[in-house]
């Protein structure tokens, strides 16, 4: 499990393109290198990645065709930066919400507002997703738990204050980006228990 608190980003050093399966490498800050391990989960742009090998401050993670179709992770090249956070132990200060890394989809960045020590990021999403995506409620984007500021149709915002700009690459994204979205799990099974219960009583 994950919690939102991105750690930092984190260094594209190869990606190795097969049919339908990627193996990827990142450099990761030294800091953040303690008690690495093969079969650790990290999150990398939100995505739960299982460590397959790891020398020093590299890890490298095999990507199979569902993760590379619904994440932005395949579109990746060598020079990249992504945002990371490893896994949550027991005890941990969960400063954000919880986290499965299990990407429901892409949100694409369709606007960006620039008042003074703020950013304002509009998204365009899916419209199968935007019933889960409510004023005020959680979200997961590119690994970082945000909360929903306006929406208007197949759009919302998020409001970023400087410190997420600087430790994520939000500080860099642009328009026409494809941002990897998590929905919250207990939003979600408030719309899908109410939305069966509609169906079954209508």
């Amino acid at each position: 499990m994950f919690t939102g608190i991105v750690q930092g980003t984190a260094k594209v050093i190869t990606t190795v393109m097969k049919d339908q399966f990627m193996q990827l490498t990142l450099e990761l800050p030294q800091q953040h290198c303690d008690n690495l391990q093969t079969g650790a989960s990290v999150a990398i742009n939100g995505t739960c990645l299982t460590i397959t090998e790891f020398s020093a401050n590299q890890i490298r993670f095999d990507l199979i065709m569902e993760t590379l179709r619904v994440t932005n992770l395949g579109e990746l090249k060598a020079g990249d930066k992504v945002n990371f956070e490893r896994a949550a132990r027991i005890g941990d200060e969960i400063g954000g919400h919880m986290l499965s890394g299990h990407i429901h989809g892409m949100a694409t960045i369709v606007e960006i507002e620039q008042p003074q020590d703020n950013r304002i990021v509009w998204f365009d999403v899916e419209p199968a997703l935007m019933k889960y995506i409510l004023p005020k409620g959680f979200v997961s984007l590119n690994g970082c738990s945000l909360t929903i500021g306006e929406v208007l149709g197949n759009r919302f915002n998020v409001y970023l204050i400087p410190e997420t700009l600087t430790v994520t690459i939000f500080g860099t994204a642009s328009v026409g980006d494809k941002i990897n979205l998590e929905v919250d799990s207990q939003t979600q099974a408030v719309v899908d228990t109410v939305e069966r219960y509609m169906q079954q009583n209508s």
